[in-house]
């Protein structure tokens, strides 16, 4: 009887060959809650599409590259990173710090909850209180929060002896029955507001980060494949909020127009084969496009093309 050789399906084929051939992956934890959605995005404009069902926490990446892919709480990802349980991931600023777990930094990503920018971890108290520092906070004050670890050292640094009362969320609402204070995570402080809180202190800034297990950060073969991952979510990042233009412009016209334009380094500038005409390409941010595209009209651009751009490598 001739034997017969099982080869795995196919979708799983390219990682069962680099198992044979002892090449290593690497295994990566992507947050739930809030953050999911802009990585789950993140992710798939990289090129990198995480796929899974709603029920699912063990999801998979179709990337030679990627080993195990899981989706878990933020505020655990941090200590399995450090653990070694995954070899890469994605958390804030705040459950990085909280957890005290020792991670290697790979890079900002600098997104949240609703798109780009950064949340703060502030200290408020109710509008009616006389209290404009933290400095001011009566010693006793009952403070509610999610993040004790940080609380905690926040006012021992002040030298005011707060009871810590940990908060499973919704910590607004606890003001003034339950607690006194509240130290909570917020973008625009406008629930705080409705709520009756102000905001008088700011605890630290927090974003998305991409973190490292140590060991591997070390590994020169993982570290390569973390580096390639990282280049691919960087690259995407760094073109969002930015266009391609693309125009000609005629020849008497073209120091007007590229004095107008900004660019990331010089733009691309090419003469016209038998014509008195330069194409001229620049990258510009969208958010300024509109008011620049009639102005380089006026200055004598033409055949303007306002181009999306999905990722930028450096």
């Amino acid at each position: 009887m001739f034997s017969q050789q099982i080869r795995p399906p196919s979708s799983k084929r390219q990682k069962y060959v680099l198992k044979k051939q002892n090449i290593k992956m690497i295994d990566i934890a992507i947050p739930k809650g809030s953050l999911q959605n802009q990585t789950l995005q993140l992710f798939e404009q990289a090129g990198l599409g995480v796929k899974r069902t709603e029920r699912e926490y063990n999801a998979r990446i179709e990337d030679p590259r990627i080993g195990k892919v899981k989706i878990l709480r933020p505020q655990e990802i941090p200590g399995y990173v450090a653990k070694g349980y995954f070899d890469l991931g994605i958390s804030g600023t705040d459950w990085i710090m909280e957890s005290g777990a020792v991670v290697a930094h790979v890079t900002d990503l600098n997104y949240g909850k609703q798109g780009p920018g950064i949340v703060k971890l502030v200290v408020a108290v109710p509008e009616s209180l006389d209290i404009h520092s933290a400095r001011e906070i009566k010693p006793g004050s009952r403070v509610s929060t999610e993040y004790p670890s940080l609380t905690q050292a926040f006012f021992l640094g002040l030298g005011i002896p707060v009871d810590i009362q940990f908060s499973f969320g919704a910590t607004e609402a606890k003001v003034p029955e339950l607690t006194d204070v509240v130290v909570d995570l917020t973008e625009t402080g406008s629930t705080l507001k409705k709520n009756g809180l102000k905001i008088i202190d700011v605890m630290l800034e927090s974003t998305s980060e991409l973190i490292a297990n140590k060991k591997s950060w070390a590994d020169p073969e993982k570290h390569e494949e973390i580096v390639a991952v990282e280049t691919l979510l960087s690259a995407v990042i760094k073109a969002r909020g930015k266009v391609l233009l693309k125009m000609n412009v005629p020849e008497d016209s073209i120091k007007e127009v590229i004095s107008m334009l900004p660019s990331m380094k010089n733009p691309t500038i090419s003469k016209l084969y038998n014509s008195g005409y330069y194409a001229v390409e620049t990258v510009v941010d969208r958010s300024t496009v509109n008011l620049l595209i009639p102005q380089l009209k006026k200055s004598g651009a033409e055949d303007i093309l306002e181009l999306a751009i999905s990722k930028i490598v450096p």
